[in-house]
């Protein structure tokens, strides 16, 4: 049952035909192909002149401070948040305790 079953090869039905005969030939020396060459990608070539360098890093730098105003400005709502959850715990606890001395 949990033994896997193996199939078994088929048989070959039909004419079978026999290996094709491979003859050697003979090697020349003296006589060599040159190497094929490659052509050039036809991209464009990019100009990086002072404006444009100017600009690449005029932009990285203001992608660098959005996305750090960002994180900042998630890390400033954390804060907050952690910081109106405390004082809703202390406001609470104070008035448990109120509450308890009452009765």
């Amino acid at each position: 049952m949990f033994r896997p079953k193996l199939p078994t090869m088929p048989q070959p039905t039909g004419t079978v035909t026999p290996p094709a005969v491979v003859e050697p030939t003979t090697i020349t020396p003296g006589t060599s192909t040159p190497p094929a060459t490659v052509p050039a990608p036809t991209r464009p070539t990019v100009q990086l002149t002072p404006g444009t360098a100017l600009a690449l890093v005029g932009s990285g730098t203001a992608i660098v401070l959005v996305v750090g105003a960002v994180l900042v400005s998630l890390l400033l709502a954390v804060a907050i948040t952690g910081a109106s959850v405390a004082v809703c715990a202390l406001v609470i606890r104070s008035l448990a305790n109120a509450d308890a001395k009452r009765r």
